[in-house]
């Protein structure tokens, strides 16, 4: 077993990092504060081709796997959580039914696109269909040579700066989630409606919106794979993004252990540094133990999707450990701030309200307990 990273990916580690710590954390208080989308920092991703690393390189892209993702959410996702997630949603998840089930005509319109920077959204969320995708209500109606849809998404990150979006809707409402299917159409399509950005607890300047189908015509064209084909597609894709959920709640766990490490060694009470009391010791020994353990069910999972083996299992048990680790760690450290850990001054609030997300999307904890416990019965 080979716990290494090749030389290739460490220097994609090396040269992630240092854009991050750069480009990203410098203006990364500032986009939490202001909530606004971080338009030149997802320029100088672009620029990186951060948006192509795992399109094929047949579509302009640099061919990459799952591991070579993970290493960049993390350490984008260590400098901002916000900004990570606009790589993390359009290449792990939204842009991935293109890539597994397209036919070469939608790959040679959309992935080209997607590598030089053009991101997209998945609308597969509903008012009423969050955990239990196969009741969404939004239907598309064959008529003319394609579909007409309408309906109307939720929680849509990036709805109003995809240029590209996947969609599911119900092609027949009697079959319930085996009448679901899925089409990539683009932003521009008459009918889209873009609707009011989600306030949320964090990960501020990560937009979310809703998004409304009136009357969307597409052509049959649009569609992604067979028509009852949906959920496979969309659980197919929430399987893959579920790694990069895990390899996100590292970096964000990471620099809340490196602020809180930081600040136990230079403040001082009682006449030393707080990191000699062992009541901190202990804390810090945790936290480094559960990030490590963290990442390790992460890359484990990437590497088996990478092979081509089954990782289902695993990769809901690194979304789910990743996740709650990263919400433990990030209110450890900011017990080791005390006050000013609850300052706005000082990241370690933003740590702790952009990890609570890691344990919501692409499945809450409860649907990742369910998921490996089904996994667990069918090998038995």
């Amino acid at each position: 077993m080979d716990f290494e990273l090749t030389e290739e990916q460490k220097l994609l580690q090396s040269t992630v990092r240092a854009f991050a710590a750069k480009e990203i954390a410098p203006a990364a208080a500032k986009i939490d504060r202001d909530g606004e989308y971080p338009a030149a920092e997802i320029r100088k991703m672009a620029d990186l081709r951060l948006f192509g690393l795992t399109i094929p390189e047949k579509y302009g892209g640099s061919g990459k796997g799952e591991v070579e993702l993970c290493l960049a959410v993390e350490e984008l996702a260590h400098a901002s959580a916000a900004v990570d997630g606009y790589l993390r949603v359009s290449l792990s998840l939204a842009i991935v039914p293109v890539i597994l089930f397209g036919t070469e005509a939608q790959k040679e319109k959309f992935l080209p696109r997607h590598a030089s920077g053009e991101m997209a959204c998945f609308a597969l969320t509903e008012s009423g269909a969050g955990s239990d995708p196969a009741g969404i209500q939004t239907t598309a109606v064959r008529k003319s040579g394609g579909y007409v849809i309408n309906g109307s998404k939720l929680f849509i990150s990036i709805g109003g700066q995809a240029g590209i979006v996947v969609v599911f809707a119900s092609t027949d409402k009697a079959l319930m989630g085996r009448g679901i299917s899925a089409f990539v159409i683009d932003k521009e399509t008459p009918g889209i409606v873009v609707g009011k950005s989600e306030d949320k607890m964090g990960l501020h300047g990560f937009i979310s919106t809703e998004l409304f189908f009136e009357d969307c015509f597409v052509p049959e064209s649009a569609r992604l794979g067979a028509e009852g084909q949906g959920l496979k597609i969309a659980l197919q894709a929430l399987d893959v993004s579920r790694v990069t959920v895990g390899a996100e709640a590292v970096g964000i766990a990471r620099a809340a252990y490196e602020a809180a490490l930081k600040y136990a060694k230079e403040r001082r009470q009682f006449g030393q540094a707080i990191a000699e009391f062992q009541g901190i010791q202990w804390m810090l020994a945790d936290m480094a133990t559960q990030i490590d353990a963290a990442r390790l069910l992460t890359y484990r999972a990437a590497s088996l999707h990478d092979e081509g083996k089954p990782y289902v299992k695993e990769a809901a048990m690194a979304k789910l450990f990743a996740s709650e680790m990263s919400a433990f760690v990030t209110g450890k450290a900011l017990q080791i701030h005390g006050g000013y850990g609850y300052s706005r001054d000082y990241p370690l609030e933003r740590y702790c309200r952009d990890a609570r997300i890691t344990e919501i999307y692409e499945g809450t904890s409860e649907i990742m307990r369910l998921t490996i416990a089904r996994q667990i019965l069918k090998e038995t």
